[in-house]
């Protein structure tokens, strides 16, 4: 069991939250293996997808925009429920 410095459970901090211990970068780097960055441009029509795509880009603009990173988000808990977390331990 692994502790933070305040001596609480670090395994138990979001037991609800199926987005935690997944970081942005292995969500998008998952959706563009499987999807691809043209079917991502359809699905969230975004510039960094749609234009010169690259991880590097794309998590910029994520990072500093909630919208559009809620979405890709929703898209990852989506494709999770159909085909299963890859990313479980």
């Amino acid at each position: 069991m692994r502790r933070s410095w305040l001596g609480i459970n670090m395994n138990s901090q979001q037991p609800n939250n199926p987005l935690h211990g997944v970081t942005l970068e292995m969500i998008l780097t998952h959706l563009v293996e499987h999807y691809g960055w043209e079917e991502m441009g359809k699905a969230i029509n975004i510039r960094s997808f749609n234009n010169d795509p690259s991880i590097k880009s794309s998590l910029k603009f994520l990072r500093k925009t909630p919208w559009a990173r809620k979405k890709v988000e929703d898209l990852y808990l989506m494709y999770t429920k159909r085909f299963g977390n890859k990313h479980e331990k």
